[in-house]
């Protein structure tokens, strides 16, 4: 089954990263639907190492202002949410119950290098997956690096084993003040089939 082009433009065509934010806050409701859809997407061995915080109290945003690079801070505390898109190095340990099918669990326990790339490969994926999740409710995004990894994780994961991978602001764009579209490169230029 293909999508519809409203879908597709929705998702892809018209999709944009924003910047600049109208004042309407995102309701809770809507943020735990954007989890909800992302979770159900594949992961390898279904491992699900994606952990979100959702900021939005201004305590928290506080917090956050902290660790942005100076190009990120207004457009974060602008946006009504910044979702702080994180790994769980410790994906593993869940995977008895989340994949039953196998001993999924030894195949990390003690392999640091693998642990670390799965959980980085799959929150990434993951976090992809969010996005799109996102604009399908309606929401516009704005992902970005530009922070201080380690002292975001000290401040929002202290005492456990979630590193930040990246954030994502959330909310209702501003559209009037979107640049023209960057080009993107054609199929040839990045692409062969063999």
């Amino acid at each position: 089954m293909s999508l519809d082009q409203q879908a597709l433009d929705v998702l892809f065509n018209e999709a944009r990263t924003f910047s600049y934010w109208q004042d309407t806050p995102v309701d809770d409701d809507v943020l735990k639907h954007v989890y909800d859809l992302t979770k159900m997407a594949p992961t390898s061995a279904n491992c699900q190492p994606l952990r979100v915080v959702y900021v939005k109290s201004s305590a928290a945003k506080a917090k956050l202002k902290a660790c942005l690079d100076q190009a990120n801070i207004d457009k974060s505390m602008a946006a009504p949410v910044t979702a702080i898109l994180a790994m769980d190095m410790e994906f593993y340990e869940k995977l008895p119950e989340l994949y039953p099918h196998a001993d999924a669990k030894s195949w990390f326990v003690g392999k640091d290098s693998y642990i670390e790339t799965t959980a980085f490969r799959n929150s990434s994926l993951q976090g992809g997956y969010f996005i799109l999740a996102a604009r399908a409710l309606g929401l516009d995004c704005g992902p970005m690096s530009g922070f201080d990894n380690e002292k975001l994780d000290a401040t929002f994961f202290s005492g456990t084993r979630i590193k930040s991978n990246f954030l994502c602001n959330l909310g209702y764009g501003d559209r009037s003040r979107l640049h023209s579209r960057s080009p993107r490169p054609s199929f040839d230029e990045n692409c062969r089939v063999e």
